[in-house]
């Protein structure tokens, strides 16, 4: 039913079949999801929900609170979460062998003050003095932090930044550099975006950068498949490239 729906979607873009909610009888979906691509997500949410009948509630989380929850037996239609975790979680028992589709990906980006003069950005070399000469940065406790501490050490100012380094956990880091508490948020780009009160200054240069794939994936087989199958197909048609690289994704599938 997952392929028809899809093959359908991408002939009526968006246009879902209005014998879709007649087909699907299931019961509105749970789904646990990273903040990464949450703008991009709620965005197409109201159409398929118009559509279906059906509600999805959708709870959103950093990475750590997700593992969390997940661990301690929480339950979900679908997890949407980075592929890295995805697979160790697997391994762990925790979500369903065989079941991973990717979604969408992310590199890392950096959030100034707003108005503020940005940074030089375009190589490794200038990217280190920024960091060096900024009063203050933060990153996240999710993939993109933990790639950035370890990036940090390569570099080799990762002693050097860390009086003036926080590492910041249930709140965009952007939302720091708007409160004024750090000068340099780096996160990935789509949650640098999503405060809308700083400036965004650009992508980290390649050679540092780092891509996170957010992947779909289900604990068990849920009782509403058909319409856990539906959505996943409805965040990937066509018509969804344009929302999901609008707020600084590419699509991984």
């Amino acid at each position: 039913m997952s392929h028809r729906i899809l093959k359908m979607l991408g002939a009526l873009s968006f246009c879902l079949l209005g014998t879709l909610s007649q087909t699907i009888m299931a019961a509105d979906l749970n789904v646990m999801a990273s903040v990464a691509f949450k703008e991009a997500y709620l965005e197409m949410q109201p159409e398929f929900e118009k559509i279906t009948g059906k509600k999805i509630n959708t709870l959103w989380l950093p990475t750590v609170e997700i593992m969390n929850r997940l661990k301690a037996g929480e339950k979900f239609d679908l997890v949407i979460m980075s592929s890295i975790n995805v697979e160790q979680l697997m391994k762990e028992g925790k979500l369903l062998n065989g079941t991973r589709q990717d979604y969408v990906k992310s590199a890392i980006g950096v959030g100034i003050p707003k108005g503020a003069k940005k940074p030089d950005l375009s190589t490794a070399q200038s990217t280190k003095e920024a960091l060096l000469n900024a009063k203050s940065v933060g990153y996240s406790t999710g993939p993109s932090g933990v790639y950035l501490a370890a990036l940090f050490d390569r570099m080799g100012i990762a002693e050097a930044l860390k009086p003036k380094l926080k590492i910041v956990q249930g709140e965009p880091v952007g939302a720091l550099v708007e409160r004024g508490e750090i000068e340099i948020a780096l996160q990935q780009i789509p949650e640098i975006l999503s405060v809308p009160k700083i400036d965004y200054a650009g992508p980290l240069p390649a050679e540092l950068n780092s891509t996170t794939i957010f992947s779909f994936v289900l604990m068990d087989t849920p009782k509403s498949k058909d319409l856990v199958l539906a959505w996943m197909d409805f965040l990937r048609t066509p018509k969804a490239v344009p929302i999901i690289k609008k707020y600084g994704l590419n699509p991984a599938w």
